[in-house]
This record gives structure tokens, sequence and C-alpha cells, in this order.
């Protein structure tokens, strides 16, 4: 078994963070009567796929390397219709997670085949 990148362990964990912390915020918002009234609902689905998005890239799922990229991705680009700065700040994310995400260590181990023990 390939052991996993401490730069995988720490992207993970920023995702699950990043997910858990965003629900803990919405879930304010959120009323159960009217789910989709104001968006609520869908900030949910968004974080809690960062948390999904963590724990299988833990778990060595590559979709999960793929999840990630696109949910930050779409943060940069939700990013550039507010101020520079937030612009700024997730693309340097997206550049930086791209990077050790991609990288030949972090590769050979979303590639390696993982079978639970019996």
């Amino acid at each position: 078994m390939n052991k996993r990148p401490l730069s995988v362990t720490i992207i993970s964990f920023v995702f699950i963070a990043a997910g858990v912390m965003g629900v803990a915020y919405h879930l304010t918002e959120f009323k159960v009567q009217h789910p989709f009234q104001d968006e609520a609902a869908w900030l949910l689905v968004v974080r809690l796929l960062a948390i999904v998005a963590g724990i299988f890239m833990l778990k060595g799922k590559n979709c999960a390397r793929w999840l990630s990229m696109v949910w930050i991705g779409s943060h940069v680009i939700l990013s550039a219709f507010h101020s520079i700065p937030e612009l700024a700040m997730h693309a340097l994310l997206f550049v930086v997670f791209a990077y050790f995400l991609f990288r030949t260590p972090a590769t050979q181990y979303f590639r390696t085949e993982r079978t639970e023990p019996a």
C-alpha cells in the first residue's frame, strides 16, 4: 500500500474543516419549511461536498481529488464577482492545491488500488 503524502493529508483536512465551518455557519440560515427560499440548502450541499472530498481524499479516491479541484475552482469563479483580495486568495489556494494534489507522490497515492482487509 502506498503511504499517503503529508500534503494530501493537510489539504484533505483543510477541505473537511472548511466544509464543517461552512455547514455550521449556514445552518443558522436554513429553514426547514422553505429550504430553497434563500439558497441555504444549496450552500449546505456545497459545504457538504467539501467534507466528502476531504474524507475520500484521505481514503485515496481519485474522484475526490478532482471534486476538490472543481470545488475550489468554482470558488475562484465566484470570487471574480466579489473583491480582488478574495479572488486572489481563492486563486492562490487553487494553484497550491493543484500543485500538491497532482505531484508524482500524490498521483501515485491516488492510483494505488486499495482493498479492505478481510
